[in-house]
């Protein structure tokens, strides 16, 4: 296997950063003891947010009528597309029930949580997609009450098109909160919310820690990093698209990886060249992130054939995985580890990002090696039940009592043996 690292990322050292944690749990025991009051105060400290913290009614009304007429069919076009998709893979769940033996009849079931908390970051971006993609996942899996929270902006709370996303959806409650803070009152029910089965949603590393730390007391789609992004591309390829492909995500953040793996070094050195000349094109708040990203974080990687590509992207099991290259319907059968996979030059990741259909919180780092994005199924647990009874239940109880004594468990077996029939 003959791979050529024509740009490498530039190593990091595996640090635990101990201050973060810290703080995280800090202020999830604070919050713990001193409930809506340090909830508060976090909000008045980090967000300069003094005003209600639940927004009411004729707020989250007024937010509505104030979005322009073209952005709001926007949101309700993504809306649609995501709502769709949800409701496709929520046909998929189904309930079953089989004989193993005669008398012994066992099955599973489909329950939705009761209630989930979605963040929505709005920091660098307003990330108006990802209400749509928390909340309506969450109501297309069944679930009865949504609370959603984003960070207010000082003085003026939640950005309207947010709260049009949000109220779109779905949503039951809207918290202007954001952070660590949020994260916390979502878990305990704060504010005259319901305490969360399980909380979803992309966020800074604040609201990764804090889910991190809170999970087992509630649920959690994932503990999400920096969004990654890697492109397999061919001689078939543009290498003008490509170039902007990478940049486009690059721009997320100075520590998003991007990635670019093919067979033509003719294309890899003009991406190579053309990257940096196309961030600068960017507005300067987007390219200052991206340059950082393409210095220290990006990858060009040389390979001689399609499996050699393959075996690499898979290696890598990237959070977006975009093929340009040809002979689509293989590379669909061959990869194995993506988050989400985007075939062909007329497709991208940012369709993905807004307003495609499926899901656009993904496993980052790695993590798509074992474990997909949201989805109806991160809302919904799949219960088993069975039912006994006969010679069914006889046969049953003999094979547990001996398994039960070759394991030193006689309780186990004395409980089996009561249901043995003479």
């Amino acid at each position: 296997m003959a791979v050529t690292y024509l740009k490498r990322a530039e190593p990091r050292a595996a640090t635990e950063n101990i201050d973060l944690k810290n703080t995280v749990a800090t202020m999830l025991a604070d919050i713990d003891q001193n409930g809506e009051a340090s909830v508060r105060r976090y909000a008045k400290k980090l967000d300069e947010w003094e005003g209600d913290i639940v927004l009411s009614q004729a707020e989250r009304a007024k937010a509505v009528a104030r979005v322009p007429g073209e952005l709001a069919d926007v949101i309700r076009f993504a809306h649609d597309n995501i709502r769709r998709f949800a409701q496709a893979q929520k046909a998929t769940l189904v309930d079953c029930e089989v004989e193993l033996l005669p008398g012994h009849w066992v099955g599973q079931k489909q329950i939705p949580v009761s209630v989930a908390g979605c963040y929505v970051p709005g920091g660098r971006y307003s990330h108006i997609a990802s209400a749509l993609m928390t909340i309506t996942t969450a109501r297309a899996a069944g679930v009865e009450t949504i609370t959603a929270t984003s960070p207010p902006r000082p003085g003026v709370g939640i950005p309207d098109a947010i709260v049009f996303a949000m109220d779109l959806a779905g949503a039951t409650a809207i918290l202007n909160l954001g952070g660590v803070q949020a994260i916390a009152a979502m878990t305990a029910g704060l504010f005259g919310t319901k305490p969360a089965d399980i909380l979803v949603g992309p966020g800074n590393s604040f609201v990764a820690e804090a889910k991190r730390q809170l999970f087992g007391k509630v649920g959690i789609d994932m503990v999400a990093g920096p969004t990654d992004t890697l492109v397999i591309a061919d001689k078939t390829a543009s290498p003008e698209t490509v170039a902007w492909d990478l940049v486009g995500q690059a721009e997320h953040g100075p520590d998003s990886p991007v990635f670019l793996v093919t067979d033509c070094r003719a294309l890899a050195e003009t991406v190579l060249r053309r990257g940096p000349a196309l961030i600068e094109m960017l507005p300067e708040r987007n390219a200052s992130a991206a340059r950082v990203s393409w210095a220290e974080r990006a990858e060009v990687i040389l390979c001689d054939t399609a499996e050699e590509m393959a075996q690499v992207s898979d290696s890598y099991a990237p959070e977006h995985l975009h093929v340009q290259a040809s002979g689509l319907d293989w590379w669909r059968d061959r990869l194995t580890c993506y988050g989400s996979l985007f075939l062909g030059a007329e497709t991208t990741v940012p369709f993905g990002d807004k307003c495609s259909g499926p899901n656009h919180v993904l496993p980052t780092g790695g993590a798509a090696r074992y474990t997909g994005g949201l989805s109806v199924q991160k809302f919904t647990k799949t219960v088993t039940w069975q039912r006994t009874q006969g010679a069914a239940s006889h046969k049953l109880a003999q094979a547990t009592a001996l398994l039960s004594r070759h394991e030193g468990m006689e309780g186990h077996a004395f409980s089996a043996k009561l249901r043995c029939k003479d």
